[in-house]
């Protein structure tokens, strides 16, 4: 197998833990073959290498990771250039705690929104609980060129693909949400961005 090839991530095209890696792949230049993943019918390889069949997966000659947050972290250690976590540990710990709360706060409802077997009242109220939660932190997004940092982070490509779901999820942030959205509209226009986006992504913003 080539050097090129040596790195592969099964991912599914539509899953937002799928584009966070693909983000990070991207951000970093790292030349890695992504296999599509249809969830009806898992490759066999994959079932060999992840016990749970699940994606994102990265293989990495030997080593096959999966869990999304332990693939990003494994690839910011494995390629450090660029960086995408600070280097003092502080701010290392800030970073991981909102992270942690991306998942928690916001990851969440758009699971329970993306999700087909969530029933109507489920959506409706995760739907108005993240438009509320996202408006009222809109403004810390005008203070940095990313979100609480100078530089991009592992902390913004957690954030970006729930972000770039908005519409699909019938979510639309208001006009006092206009740093969110001068971020969102400066950060979707990133080559890496653009780079990390699968077909079906790229159809999400066009409904």
């Amino acid at each position: 197998m080539g050097a090129t090839n040596r790195l592969a991530c099964y991912s599914d095209p539509a899953d937002h833990y799928s584009h966070r890696v693909r983000l990070v792949l991207a951000e970093k230049g790292v030349a890695v073959q992504i296999i599509d993943v249809d969830a009806s019918r898992l490759p066999p390889k994959l079932v060999e290498v992840n016990p749970y069949g699940s994606v994102p997966t990265l293989v990495d000659r030997d080593l096959a990771l999966y869990e999304s947050s332990v693939v990003m972290e494994y690839l910011e250690e494995r390629y450090p250039h660029p960086p995408l976590m600070p280097v003092y540990p502080v701010a290392r710990g800030n970073s991981r705690l909102l992270m942690h709360r991306i998942q928690r706060d916001w990851c969440s409802l758009a699971d329970t929104l993306l999700d087909k077997r969530s029933t109507d009242a489920a959506r409706t109220q995760a739907r108005k609980e993240l438009r509320e939660s996202l408006t009222g932190v809109a403004p810390l997004f005008g203070e940095m060129p990313c979100f609480m940092s100078e530089e991009q982070s592992l902390v913004d490509c957690c954030l970006l693909p729930i972000l770039w779901r908005l519409p699909v999820m019938g979510i639309e942030l208001p006009r006092q949400a206009k740093p969110l959205l001068d971020y969102m509209e400066r950060q979707f226009a990133r080559e890496p961005f653009q780079a990390s986006l699968s077909a079906a992504e790229r159809e999400m913003r066009k409904l």
